[in-house]
């Protein structure tokens, strides 16, 4: 395989765009990696779309990446349409770093797009209700909930408005740690205000609005121990990230001073499991696999991007990536470690706690924020002296596991 870099990067600003149809969300990405590349669409060999939603919501299915494409000026190249839980977006790159790098094609585009934000919203809700099996709903309900059980919800801690079935699975999963590892609500409280705190220098952000630890425990509840700030929202948005080989970089031309150098790209899909031990889950796996490929270690990365869906998510995969041990991830987030100035700054874009959560869109604006890290471009909230970043992105479930989650390594090179 040929080596693989970054040379564009585009999103949008991710957020409820009521008045912005998907085709013009998904010009806006595109334009702005194009610009980003030095590059024409003519000079995109391949692409693959990452689009979950739709389906859904307005019934495009089989080609809602031609569609969409097309409609904004990529037209009569190769497109593969991905769907793959929350990892579609990381899923569409994973496969635009295979088709570089078998020298298949030389500069190939992932660009992922929703729409999320409907006047019907529990159609919005059942968006995630196909994340499982649907031929064992009760079966994997119940496994995931029992996980949650010695832990009473204190009075007033559960939401009267409706919510997605998945955030009582969340907090179920939070409820688990708390009895097993001692994780306590107000180190979750801590993460969400860390990711707040940074979302307000993210221009591209869906909330730029602060919270202090104590405002995130004072705030709405979803269910015990979530609040409200420490969920994703439902989002509108997209982006897009354009990938080269050596001999797209020779056709770009001049590029190289800015790509990022893709380290490792790998994608790990779950089996039947309990839920420990952690070394056999997805994550734990996926990260394993990276790291040998990379030839490097946990120890090594500067600054990480992380599927954070709620506050636990981030908790969980900085525990599986190897930053801190297990059981440590909530205590070290709530003395500062992942805070930018921190050990290890984790999710300086805000997450998506903040950020926002448009599915397919979801795992490249994440590699749009790693990117603009390593290239020191990322302002105030700009990891001093970042080279090397890992980016984490799951979704769906199997079992008790996340279904799929892809894990990238990304350097910028000695120059």
């Amino acid at each position: 395989m040929s080596r693989a870099w970054i040379v564009g990067v585009g999103m949008t600003v991710f957020g409820r765009h009521l008045t912005t149809n998907l085709y013009d969300l998904a010009r806006e990405a595109l334009d702005a990696a194009l610009i980003d590349a030095g590059a024409e669409r003519h000079q995109i060999d391949a692409a693959f779309y990452s689009g979950v939603t739709a389906s859904v919501l307005t019934g495009q299915t089989s080609i809602p990446g031609q569609i969409v494409l097309g409609a904004i000026g990529l037209e009569r190249i190769p497109v593969v349409n991905v769907e793959n839980a929350c990892a579609s977006g990381t899923s569409a790159f994973h496969l635009a770093v295979q088709a570089v790098g078998s020298g298949a094609a030389d500069v190939v585009l992932a660009l992922g797009a929703e729409k999320m934000n409907v006047a019907d919203k529990a159609r919005a809700l059942q968006l995630f209700d196909g994340g499982w099996d649907v031929s064992t709903i009760p079966e994997n309900e119940a496994a995931l909930l029992a996980l949650g059980e010695g832990i009473e919800p204190p009075e007033g801690s559960e939401s009267p408005r409706p919510y997605s079935r998945f955030m009582a699975i969340y907090a179920s999963v939070c409820r688990y740690h708390m009895k097993t590892y001692g994780l306590t609500q107000r180190q979750l409280a801590a993460v969400s205000a860390k990711n707040h705190r940074h979302s307000v220098h993210n221009s591209l952000a869906q909330y730029r609005q602060p919270f202090t630890t104590d405002e995130v425990l004072a705030a709405p509840p979803i269910t015990y121990p979530l609040t409200l700030p420490m969920c994703s929202p439902v989002s509108d948005g997209a982006a897009a990230v354009i990938v080269a080989n050596e001999d797209g970089l020779r056709r770009l031309g001049g590029q190289r001073r800015r790509a990022v150098r893709v380290a490792a790209s790998v994608l790990r899909t779950a089996g039947p499991r309990t839920h420990e031990p952690v070394a056999e889950s997805t994550c734990r796996r996926a990260a394993t696999a990276a790291y040998a490929v990379a030839a490097l270690g946990a120890d090594a990365i500067d600054v990480a991007e992380v599927h954070d869906a709620t506050a636990m998510g981030e908790v969980s995969v900085v525990e599986k990536l190897g930053f801190v041990g297990l059981g440590e991830g909530g205590a070290a987030a709530e003395r500062g470690e992942f805070t930018v100035g921190g050990r290890l700054p984790v999710n300086p874009s805000g997450g998506l706690e903040s950020k926002g959560h448009p599915i397919g869109a979801t795992g490249l604006g994440q590699l749009h924020e790693l990117v603009t890290q390593l290239r020191g471009e990322a302002g105030a909230r700009q990891v001093e002296g970042a080279r090397i970043a890992m980016q984490e992105n799951g979704g769906g479930l199997i079992g008790v596991d996340e279904a799929v989650v892809g894990v990238t390594i990304l350097e910028r090179e000695q120059r």
